[in-house]
């Protein structure tokens, strides 16, 4: 059987890298770039002088700054529309998650027609996107490297897992002066997105000696620098290794893919529109405990990357150790306890009758196909309960 490996053909990283933009796209031969990103950046100094450092490279720009969190198929459409009336010939995402992701899916459907609900499931495009360069402003989607995209379908309410090789940007930018200004909860909540990356990668049946590494050293950063980044946020050193985490879980799960934690969050986020990084942080121990049995050598290994005691511990108490880390590093940056408690902050309430109805679509989940442990419907739904 083989094994694929996917990231960027290039990557860039560093404080002040942002000012090779230019450049950079235009060796991918643009000439004007619809610039992707959300309402509050796109009115924000970053995106004027991402602008600045396109046009002294020679390339046009136009500001598109209607991703929204959750992107939506709505905003694809709209996306699609600017991208051909503006004339662009390439995309720049500027931005977390919601706007690569929002980027990614004009992308496939400007260069392959269609709606974007024709390329749910996994490589179903048919033509190469427009050169994409993702300028990256969170720790913790790893959006900007990724084969995934990940799309709310409104009229279903669900979240649709589009896994495509084509959609994987050429060049990804990491520059962590972009990320000082985070707030405290959006670093804890990305943070932890980054960590459910690497550790559902690292049980994965698909992970590998490459996954493994890149899960690992992820895990090894994220407990050391997370909490250091939230605590103070101008700490350059700590959004600097953050930025590498959360590339490095990213190259894990890219290859690796993910598992029933995903499956999951992509529901909430799809039915209630709450924070997928925060989401994956609750499920995540619910999950883990369940998957214990299948794994219980490498969720030891975890816990001792997450600073537990294992040594001369059996592999069972080893690996409950880690649930154990996951919930006081979870705690340690602010995670609310539950989902009800989540959705409260967010408005929203989060019902245990519409269980049933987000257990079936996580069943659909391309993401659980990877789990360590398979899940009826019934260990689903016990899993929502649990975190509620």
């Amino acid at each position: 059987m083989s094994t694929y490996y996917f990231v960027p053909s290039r990557n860039v990283f560093g404080e002040g890298s942002v000012a090779e933009t230019g450049h950079l796209m235009k060796s991918l031969g643009g000439t004007k770039a619809m610039i992707v990103t959300d309402e509050f950046l796109a009115s924000n100094p970053m995106t004027t002088r991402i602008q600045a450092i396109l046009k002294e490279a020679g390339v046009d720009s136009a500001v598109f700054g209607k991703a929204e969190p959750n992107p939506k198929d709505t905003n694809v459409v709209e996306g699609e529309t600017f991208y051909h009336e503006n004339r662009c010939d390439c995309i720049l995402s500027l931005g977390g998650g919601s706007s690569h992701d929002c980027a990614k899916g004009i992308g496939l459907v400007a260069s392959n027609g269609g709606k974007i609900a024709d390329y749910e499931g996994v490589d179903k495009a048919h033509e190469a996107l427009p050169p994409l360069v993702a300028v990256n402003t969170t720790a913790g989607t790893a959006s900007e490297i990724t084969r995934f995209c990940i799309i709310t379908d409104t009229a279903r309410k669900v979240k649709m897992c589009i896994v495509d090789w084509r959609v994987t940007p050429a060049i990804a930018i990491n520059d962590p002066e972009l990320m000082v200004g985070m707030p405290s909860s959006l670093t804890a909540a990305t943070g932890m997105d980054a960590l459910t990356h690497a550790v559902e990668a690292y049980v994965s049946t698909d992970a590998n000696p490459l996954t493994d590494a890149a899960a690992i050293k992820a895990i090894d950063k994220i407990v050391h620098y997370l909490p250091q980044a939230v605590a103070n946020g101008d700490y350059m050193k700590a959004r600097s290794e953050m930025a590498y985490a959360q590339y490095l879980a990213g190259v894990a799960f890219n290859n690796a893919s993910l598992g029933y934690v995903h499956a999951m969050a992509h529901q909430l986020g799809g039915y209630y529109n709450l924070p997928h990084g925060v989401c994956n942080a609750i499920l995540l121990p619910h999950v883990c405990e369940y998957n214990l049995i299948s794994s219980r050598r490498r969720f030891g290994r975890i816990a001792k990357l997450l600073g537990e005691r294992v040594d001369g511990l059996s592999p069972t108490d080893a690996s409950q150790a880690a649930i154990k880390a996951i919930r006081i590093l979870s705690k340690d940056v602010g995670i609310p306890e539950g989902l009800i408690a989540l959705g409260k902050k967010y408005g929203k309430e989060v019902k245990e009758e519409d269980i049933p109805t987000m257990t079936a679509n996580a069943q659909k989940d391309a993401c659980g196909l990877t789990n360590p442990r398979m899940m009826s419907d019934a260990a689903v739904a016990a899993i929502y309960k649990a975190a509620l």
